[in-house]
């Protein structure tokens, strides 16, 4: 299936969310009726991001607070002071029940929602992102004035109560039914109850505990042995050398880490396939899970606390954004669903090789809140005129300059994958798929040719002759 989308052009002039500017924001967007997770791999390595079913673009040179794309490098990361500390902390409440609720420390996750995408299309529900092939056009008027800014961003009143019914009510986490389920923990019913299979599953202590030395023991062995990695999307290697001795402890010897048997509290997760515009993939050489738009629950003590929505993408896992209970904030659940999606990126690199990338949104260096992203390291920003991958030390010093910066240093460089003609560039025009030189001929009324030109200019050649541009 080929993507469809409908292109609706720049929109400038509208409130930032970053530096509260009221008319400094400056993007372009579509509507995705559907995509395929290759085209989506491909867009967000030009900069485009989603928010449900909208995919949009920082205009970086006239923007007030440019956003740079920003990855992170899980085969070479290694948790910094902070992280420990945030994972040391979970450790000690699972299995103590110690907590303090005083100075968190916390890092704002933002959610990746951009006030473009907040005001291009309804959000129904914080909890229900439901499949819409309405045009963009007609949710226009169906404004809803949403500020989503940070992913540690603290819940209304109503929101909290439907986070914790939500596991009574599973088909507000996805589209009714899901169409695929991939559970970490296996459910089994309480001596002398009915399984309750509204609650996630159950099961031993003791098996638990098993389980998480089984994917510590085969992820560190993969964590010790870390080389040098490319910029590009060359598969990031493992050495086979044996593992050094002393190395630091890898970010799956603090998740995983055995429990006590009198541990105070049970930390779960479910994974579900969710309703988005990426259509789900699951060819053989992929991941166990397959490709596409998944809701990660963080169940403690059989109450949902948290969903995280992550994309598993050809080449990366990209972080979507959380949800998460405010009366669990002391946990610092943003960092911490951070550290297993990344936990999560090396597991997946095990079976599919090229899967070796953990997309973590934008990196916005003027808002000095949105840098803390720059500390999950090794990580490379966007290149916004060449679209490659640089190094995030080699950026900081022209970010602390200019806001707008060109991290590519070859002068002679540009985009490999400007538009050269638009004749073969696919068209949707009246339920037919034609090429844009036929699409000329039979087209009524005024020339489009100009938004036509910035659509393909925005997407790239490759991706203006897959994916099908809606023309009405």
């Amino acid at each position: 299936m080929a993507s469809v989308v409908e292109f609706k052009g720049p929109r400038e002039g509208y409130r930032c969310g970053y530096c509260d500017s009221p008319a400094g924001k400056v993007s372009s967007g579509m509507w995705a009726h559907s995509m395929t997770v290759q085209d989506y791999q491909a867009l967000i390595d030009r900069g485009w991001r989603r928010s449900g079913k909208y995919v949009y673009k920082p205009v970086m040179n006239q923007t007030c607070c440019p956003q740079y794309t920003i990855r992170c490098r899980p085969l070479h990361f290694q948790p910094s002071k902070s992280h420990k500390k945030v994972l040391k902390k979970m450790f000690k409440f699972l299995s103590k029940g110690e907590f303090s609720r005083g100075n968190n420390e916390e890092e704002p996750m933002d959610s990746q929602m951009d006030d473009a995408a907040v005001d291009d299309f309804v959000l129904k529900s914080k909890l229900d992102i439901q499949s819409d092939h309405r045009p963009l056009s007609e949710d226009y008027n169906e404004v809803v004035e949403s500020e989503v800014k940070e992913k540690e961003e603290n819940l209304e009143t109503k929101e909290t109560k439907e986070l914790n019914q939500s596991h009574a009510k599973r088909e507000k986490l996805g589209s009714g039914e899901p169409s695929r389920s991939v559970k970490v923990v296996p459910s089994a019913p309480k001596p002398g109850k009915g399984a309750d299979l509204s609650k996630p599953p159950c099961r031993k202590a003791k098996d638990i505990r098993k389980e998480r030395k089984r994917q510590k023991l085969i992820l560190k062995s993969q964590t010790d042995k870390l080389e040098g990695s490319q910029i590009q999307h060359e598969p990031q290697s493992l050495p086979s050398e044996k593992p050094k001795l002393n190395q630091p402890k890898s970010v799956e010897d603090f998740i995983f880490d055995t429990l006590p048997e009198d541990a105070a509290h049970q930390l779960e997760f479910t994974r579900f396939l969710c309703s988005s515009p990426l259509e789900a993939e699951n060819p053989p050489e992929g991941p166990d899970c397959g490709y596409g738009s998944f809701h990660q629950q963080y169940w403690l003590d059989g109450k949902i606390i948290a969903v995280g929505v992550i994309d598993v993408l050809p080449y990366c896992v990209s972080s979507v954004y959380l949800y998460y209970d405010p009366d669990y904030s002391f946990l610092s659940l943003g960092v911490y669903s951070a550290l297993r999606e990344i936990a999560f990126t090396r597991q997946l690199h095990e079976k599919t090789f090229q899967l070796s990338y953990y997309y973590m949104g934008f990196y916005i260096h003027s808002c000095p809140k949105m840098r803390y992203k720059g500390q999950y390291r090794p990580s490379d920003l966007l290149c916004p005129e060449t679209y490659v991958w640089v190094p995030i030390e080699q950026c900081l010093s022209a970010l602390e300059s200019s806001k707008y910066c060109r991290f590519n240093q070859d002068t002679k460089a540009v985009d490999e994958e400007r538009i050269k003609e638009l004749d073969q560039l696919r068209v949707l025009y009246k339920r037919t798929v034609m090429p844009y030189n036929i699409y000329k001929k039979r087209q009524k009324g005024p020339s489009d040719e100009a938004i036509v030109q910035q659509y393909a200019d925005l997407v790239g050649q490759t991706c203006s002759e897959r994916m099908l541009l809606f023309r009405s």
